[in-house]
């Protein structure tokens, strides 16, 4: 089978909260069904490999979005022909929102973001912390944790990836979560998010090895330790 090109954006300056373990989630279903993966930890000045199949990015302090966006923008036009070609993509927290129009500082700074997701964010007067549960249509119960101060409203072009079940989500008004645009998933949930969702990391696999041309057969993993996991999440308080 092809292999399978991950790039992973600013993994030094944008990379908080462990949000890099869902790269090594996806790594490793990958490896446990015989498929060869290369990861390309794409920073400030480096460029895009030649193969793209999915796209990571994490969380990030104020400064770590300031010092990513004159490069990000660098970066928008490759970036929004994946999106529109279908590269699976998944931005969390710091990097969600750089994928918005932009992010408004408490400092009243203004931050713009690439726009492939139809959201804007403002600080709020005060951080938004504690266990995340948001209900979905595609991968039932995503669990994890939100730290952000940021409130990201949706435009019309986007939806969110799910409702708040326990948490505040986006905004702490409207009860969503996330936003999705084709195959890009902008999220607040850290945790790392996939590794108590197998389901949508094997959905995030899947639309990968669709560009590869070769689906082919798809391994079923034995999921029991991350669905026992989300389990005992769900139970947690908030």
């Amino acid at each position: 089978m092809s292999k399978v090109h991950i790039v992973h954006l600013y993994p030094k300056e944008m990379n908080i909260y462990g949000d890099n373990g869902n790269l090594l989630v996806l790594k490793k279903r990958l490896e446990w069904r015989g498929i060869d993966v290369q990861i390309h930890r794409v920073g400030i000045g480096d460029s895009f490999p030649d193969k793209v199949h999915l796209i990571l990015g994490g969380g990030g302090q104020d400064k770590g979005q300031s010092d990513i966006a004159d490069d990000l923008s660098s970066k928008a036009q490759h970036l929004r022909k994946y999106a529109d070609a279908g590269v699976p993509m998944l931005m969390i927290c710091g990097m969600y929102q750089m994928f918005g129009h932009y992010f408004k500082t408490a400092d009243n700074e203004k931050i713009p973001g690439i726009g492939i997701l139809d959201v804007h964010t403002v600080a709020g007067e005060s951080r938004i912390i504690g266990n995340l549960s948001v209900e979905t249509e595609q991968f039932g119960t995503l669990i994890g944790y939100e730290n952000h101060s940021g409130r990201t409203h949706l435009g019309k072009f986007v939806k969110p990836v799910g409702m708040t079940k326990i948490g505040q989500g986006n905004n702490a008004e409207d009860g969503t979560e996330g936003a999705v645009y084709n195959n890009v998933y902008g999220s607040y949930l850290h945790g790392p998010v996939l590794t108590k969702s197998p389901e949508f990391a094997d959905f995030l696999i899947k639309k990968a090895l669709e560009l590869t041309g070769e689906l082919a057969d798809f391994t079923q993993l034995d999921d029991s330790l991350e669905q026992a996991a989300a389990s005992v999440a769900k139970q947690r308080p908030r």
